[in-house]
């Protein structure tokens, strides 16, 4: 059985939540199964067309993965919060969601100017946090090595985009509809 079929398998569709009319694409049920988790970890970190300098994951989900694929490529891991998650000074970007809009921060100073920084979060639908994300680390002086995602919502056009920052990224598994 492929790694893509395990991860289908696995993964747990809630129908008509946050709002009426959408699938949630449950991804806790991949946390349930160590191996299947490592696996998932190798796939991403195998996928890299060169080892970025740090990895920065989006709030909460992105936090699944992206503290495991910092600490196997053994790089610095950056989280990307919520508005007022973060002590200190932070620098922080609003964008629209597709359910109303947010807030996301990273604190000054955790970027270096220059740094080749893989965006990781768990799933990639239209592509707003990712864009806010990249936006608010290019602020910080970054440059975005690659985007990796466990899921990819191919058919709401997140991958087009995200490529005005960078075209490489790399989904674990992709559904079309």
């Amino acid at each position: 059985m492929t790694l893509q079929d395990r991860i289908n398998d696995t993964l747990r569709d809630i129908p008509d939540y946050p709002k009426k009319g959408i699938i949630f694409k449950d991804l806790s049920t991949l946390l349930l199964d160590p191996k299947l988790t490592n696996d998932i970890v190798d796939d991403i970190v195998n996928s890299l067309p060169s080892k970025p300098d740090a990895i920065a994951a989006i709030e909460s989900r992105g936090f699944w993965f992206g503290p495991l694929i910092a600490n196997k490529l053994k790089i610095p891991f950056i989280p990307l919060r919520k508005k007022g998650k973060l002590p200190g000074e932070t620098d922080s970007i609003n964008y629209d969601l597709e359910y109303g809009n947010a807030t996301i921060e990273v604190h000054k100073g955790h970027v270096k100017k220059g740094w080749k920084i893989m965006v990781h979060d768990d799933l990639l639908a239209t592509g707003g946090t990712v864009i806010a994300a990249s936006t608010l680390l290019k602020k910080q002086g970054a440059i975005i090595h690659s985007y990796t995602f466990v899921v990819n919502l191919n058919f709401l056009g997140g991958n087009d985009l995200i490529n005005k920052f960078n075209t490489y990224n790399h989904s674990t598994i992709n559904f079309s509809k």
